[in-house]
């Protein structure tokens, strides 16, 4: 039997129930043919009310036994909601006039008020052959009595009406149901996706993902669950294989608006659903709100966010907290199942290592990557592909530390084989972290992250900076510099808080991280003498416990590596030394920084990079110098401006030129 065909003989049941109520009425009333009634009362009509007598009760018919026996939706949903017969009845008399306009002249003549075209709560006990003095009948309109704790009737609450003259009223989605139709109700049409059947997830931990399908259907009571994501969409995506698993459909609510969550909790429940919603709200009152609302769902329920879980969210207690498993590199063939032949000729095991995007992110990318080649009339490129991977991101770091979007590579970098070769490493370890750490399981104990962390030691001037810019830009991922000025607070405990905002936000970013003039953060212990070296020692503390718990790419740069506290040269993955160049990388570091500068013909800078010595970062400054002094005059760049230029550079440097020694 189809669902509407099983709903509709119900209601010419009930149809023939009110026939006989309204025959019962008319029999002895003056106005039944009246056209005013219900408008007017004449005396005769008084006489008659004071004199009426309740109706005949309707005996046990075929509409109360078939309401004893539901089939179909109707069978499901007194099993899902608990209804009982009576409950059946008071919902199928409310729902008629939704269902045939016919029953609503009938009702209007029942309710003694033709404007009053909907059930009373009097007249569907009338039709139950129930009187509203009684307490067991009255008890099933009570605000926690099943049909109005579910939200499947809605009730007048005119509080100058008697709660026998209030109308009934059942929410369309409701109607719907009962009718045969799935479609999502429309007040969750912007707020809920429905997510019947999953594509696998090749990235997710699959043993935590059976471990959690368990626990959602192993319990006798419904399971409520919170998931704390160390990176957005990591909790939601184990959460809805897990809960695919079990066979239940999910609603994935991304709302705060509380407001939405009774019809939320009846869409679950008239579905069979399970619901992951998440992000939970930043204020922790409407995080309160909302999981009160969904800890009685009496449906799997599981909640994700980035705020760890607090006891004081549950008045109940009732949610299992438990951690997200952290997010992994996307093998490259998943990215290139979705490229297909576009990808051919790239190496994408290199390019897209570095990023840990879900299958859902990946397929977004290549989209991303693809209309992006389509936008430069090309074929798909290696620059598309990490342009678009870091699209997909979270792009949190803005807002404590400066972004450089790299712009150089290997070919810019004039350093000796050793810091060339760890520079190299660096990037290696960052793509291989995951095979590495996760599926060699050469990771530490102690809670130990994934992070690569590296020390860049080295005078200023010397490249680190740019060499971090290079590592970036070889791993296609964005460049934040931490601006020291904006993290150093005189406050005690500031501090921390705010290297924990950006430890947290790079966390859950693709991206390098780089702590420029790190000694003063880094800084070594000292003995405790006043209240002002314990707190700094618990500063530094601080950072090499959360550098431990790192899970991205961190790059510290020192001009005084001995102030570095030793504790935190052991954490490192790496330390590079950068020296200062001798003449002859000098002079190749004059000959880039002229590259694209026009010379005066035979300029050989060999002679200024032997007789004035300075790093790579003033050589590039006394280069820029030297091009504006030749663009000043309209020409080209000549040995004086080369020589002006590094004279500028060593006086900035606090070195005096003895001009008789050259």
């Amino acid at each position: 039997m189809d669902d509407h065909s099983e709903l509709m003989p119900r209601l010419e049941l009930l149809h023939d129930r009110v026939a006989v109520l309204i025959e019962n009425r008319s029999a002895g009333d003056p106005t039944a043919t009246d056209p005013l009634r219900g408008l007017f009362l004449s005396a005769e009509a008084v006489t008659y009310l004071l004199d009426r007598r309740p109706d005949p009760v309707p005996g046990t018919d075929a509409y109360a036994a078939a309401l004893r026996r539901p089939e179909g939706r109707l069978l499901s949903l007194a099993e899902t909601f608990a209804l009982s017969p009576l409950d059946l009845h008071i919902l199928v008399v409310a729902l008629a006039p939704d269902v045939s306009r016919r029953f609503e002249p009938l009702y209007g003549y029942l309710n003694d008020d033709v404007s009053r075209r909907r059930a009373t709560v009097a007249l569907a006990l009338e039709l139950a052959g129930l009187q509203t003095d009684q307490i067991l009948a009255r008890a099933r309109f009570h605000p926690g009595a099943p049909l109005f704790a579910d939200h499947l009737i809605m009730m007048d609450d005119n509080p100058h009406l008697s709660l026998p003259s209030r109308n009934l009223q059942v929410p369309e989605r409701v109607v719907a149901h009962l009718l045969g139709d799935d479609t999502l109700d429309g007040s969750l049409t912007n707020a809920v996706q429905l997510i019947g059947q999953n594509d696998p997830d090749s990235l997710l931990d699959r043993n935590f993902t059976h471990r959690l399908a368990n626990l959602l259907t192993a319990r006798d009571q419904a399971t409520v669950v919170h998931l704390h994501e160390t990176r957005p969409g990591s909790g939601a995506a184990v959460a809805v294989a897990a809960l695919l698993a079990t066979g239940h459909p999910v609603l994935r609510f991304t709302s705060t608006d509380g407001k939405l969550v009774p019809a939320l909790v009846r869409e679950a429940r008239l579905r069979q659903a399970a619901i992951v919603a998440g992000p939970l709200p930043d204020d922790p009152a409407g995080t309160t709100r909302l999981i009160q609302a969904l800890e009685t769902a009496r449906v799997p329920v599981v909640l994700t966010g980035s705020a760890p879980y607090d006891p004081h969210w549950s008045s109940t207690g009732a949610p299992i907290p438990l951690e997200a498993p952290g997010p992994r590199s996307a093998p490259a063939q998943l990215w290139l199942d979705e490229f297909g032949s576009a990808a051919d000729g790239l190496d994408l095991a290199s390019t897209v290592s570095p990023y840990r995007l879900g299958a859902d992110q990946v397929r977004r990318a290549t989209r991303s990557a693809l209309a992006l080649a389509a936008l430069d009339g090309g074929p798909l490129t290696r620059t598309h592909i990490q342009q678009a991977a870091r699209r997909q991101s979270a792009p949190l770091l803005d807002r404590h530390a400066r972004r450089v979007t790299p712009g150089v590579g290997w070919a810019d970098l004039v350093l000796p084989a050793e810091p060339l070769s760890s520079l190299r490493e660096l990037a290696l370890r960052a793509r291989q972290r995951d095979r590495v750490l996760g599926d060699w399981r050469m990771r530490t104990g102690g809670g130990r992250g994934r992070g690569v962390i590296a020390l860049f030691a080295g005078e200023s001037g010397t490249g680190k900076t740019m060499s971090a810019e290079v590592v970036a830009g070889e791993l296609g991922l964005d460049l934040y510099v931490v601006d020291l000025s904006s993290v150093v607070d005189k406050y005690i405990g500031e501090t921390e808080k705010n290297l924990e905002r950006i430890f947290t936000e790079a966390d859950q970013s693709d991206a390098v991280l780089v702590f420029d003039e790190a000694d003063a953060v880094f800084g070594k212990r000292s003995e405790v003498k006043d209240s002002h070296d314990k707190h700094a020692n618990m500063q530094s503390a601080y950072l090499l416990q959360r550098l431990e718990q790192f899970d991205g790419i961190a790059l510290l740069t020192t001009n005084l590596r001995a102030n570095i506290d030793d504790a935190f040269t052991r954490r490192l993955d790496l330390v590079v030394d950068f020296p200062f160049p001798d003449a002859g990388q000098r002079a190749r570091l004059w000959h880039h920084s002229l590259a694209g500068a026009p010379l005066e013909p035979g300029l050989d800078p060999a002679h200024v990079a032997t007789r004035f010595e300075m790093p790579g970062g003033a050589i590039h400054s006394a280069c820029v110098t030297a091009a504006y002094l030749a663009a000043g005059r309209d020409g080209r760049v000549t040995h004086d401006d080369l020589w002006s230029g590094a004279e500028r550079e060593y006086r900035k440097m606090g070195r005096l030129v003895n001009v008789s020694s050259f």
